[in-house]
């Protein structure tokens, strides 16, 4: 029997019986569903944690000019950490092109300083960046304002970025967006309000680097902020880079750094971040001074999965459910059309085509519910997300896994009461009543 009128005769005989079917594609739809959901949610659940930590800087080497040096008793200072003249921009530019693994890079310089809007009056940090800085922590800019440009950059533009906490300060609810600010005694134009969370960021007003280092009358830098492609490769660029440094500062062995790199400790890390059980858990641990950003990185990233998985598991309980629904209904149409089968057999139907019409009637009936469960699971996530307000991402992968083993529970328990028609004798089958 060829393949599309298997199909054919396969879609007639189930539509015999709608209720029955529709009963019995029911299991693999809530099944279908669940496991798509499941995923769903897992899968939110792990990009909400990397987000979060992204945002806070999982994925980011801090170096600082200068060095604190611990000798014998006492602590000397080896090049005044923060007030030093120790890095470059030549050596941001070298690190960008000679330490792999470097997604962005913004030198920096700092400064305290009085500034006014108005009648209002505000002392808070201002930093010198670069446009980088901007996507090294993923911010969105509000109020129709935008970030720092590498045209602002060359130019030393006059131009600030205020984080929400200055701005309200200084502006309130009005929109500062091309406003005026006077820092110091010079005035800059607000062009954007950058939406972080973070405490410090959001109380801190950001400037191209150039044009700070103008003001204060400097050419050396503060600091240089890299960000890794990957969280876990921040403690590998930030040995690469001091190996660097050391070599481009002509530092002989014995000689200390003469600048400071640090990746945050997971204690800062989980500053903020309660909303996640992981974090707040590891946030409890004994140890967790000794873990690095990226070992709770990876820690979370694994939790996540494992979360996923067993989700996943739980919900396919219902796919099971669901084919053994299909085996039963597929037995009971056996019984029902045994003098059917003998009939085809007697007029040259191999065992082999009844085998293959059977098992193609379980594999539609797993289609049709695989397919239904795919929409309702669609369905299903974004309302968990409207509802609950719990981030989901419905992934490719996920809905390739559903309809995967949706497909896979219909040839596993369809193949035994296929198989069970496929050897009836044709004379018993024509004699059953």
């Amino acid at each position: 029997m060829e393949g599309l009128a298997t199909v054919r005769v396969a879609v007639r005989a189930l539509g015999r019986h709608k209720l029955r079917t529709f009963l019995t594609m029911l299991g693999m739809i809530i099944g279908v569903a669940a496991v798509m959901t499941m995923v769903a949610l897992g899968n939110g659940a792990r990009a909400s944690v990397e987000d979060e930590m992204k945002s806070a800087g999982t994925n980011l080497v801090y170096i600082s000019s200068g060095n604190y040096v611990r000798g014998g008793d006492e602590m000397k200072v080896a090049a005044g950490l923060g007030a030093a003249r120790t890095l470059v921009t030549a050596d941001a530019d070298a690190l960008k092109v000679q330490v792999p693994g470097i997604k962005y890079i913004s030198p920096g310089v700092g400064d305290r300083a009085p500034m006014a809007a108005g009648d209002r009056r505000y002392f808070g940090r201002v930093l010198g960046v670069a446009p980088e800085f901007q996507a090294m922590h993923s911010w969105t800019v509000r109020r129709g304002g935008a970030m720092l440009t590498r045209t602002d950059l060359e130019q030393g533009a006059r131009v600030v970025v205020l984080g929400a906490a200055a701005a309200t300060a200084l502006f309130g609810d009005a929109n500062a967006v091309g406003q005026q600010v006077a820092i110091r005694s010079s005035e800059f134009k607000v062009v954007g309000i950058t939406e972080s969370k973070v405490e410090d960021q959001a109380e801190s007003v950001f400037v191209p680097y150039t044009t700070l280092q103008q003001a204060r009358g400097i050419t050396h830098l503060d600091t240089i902020t890299v960000a890794a492609e990957q969280a876990g490769e921040a403690s590998r660029i930030a040995s690469d880079a001091s190996a660097l440094l050391r070599s481009r500062h002509k530092l002989a062995g014995g000689v200390p750094d003469d600048f400071s790199i640090r990746t945050e400790a997971a204690k800062a890390l989980t500053k903020g971040l309660y909303t996640s059980a992981a974090v707040f858990v590891l946030a409890n641990l004994p140890q967790l001074d000794q873990i690095t950003l990226e070992e709770m990185t990876g820690t979370l990233q694994q939790t996540s999965r494992t979360l996923t998985m067993l989700l996943a598991s739980i919900a396919a309980i219902s796919l099971i459910v669901g084919g053994i629904g299909i085996m039963n209904i597929m037995l009971v149409s056996v019984t029902e059309r045994t003098r059917e089968i003998g009939l085809r057999m007697a007029v040259g139907a191999r065992g082999r085509d009844v085998l293959v019409q059977f098992l193609v009637e379980a594999l539609t009936l797993s289609v049709a519910g695989g397919t239904l469960g795919i929409a309702l699971g669609f369905l299903a996530s974004n309302s968990v997300t409207r509802m609950l307000e719990w981030q989901t991402v419905v992934s490719p992968g996920a809905v390739a896994l559903s309809f995967g083993t949706a497909l896979a529970t219909g040839v596993f328990f369809g193949f035994y009461p296929a198989r069970r028609a496929s050897q009836l004798d044709p004379i018993d089958a024509l004699r059953f009543e």
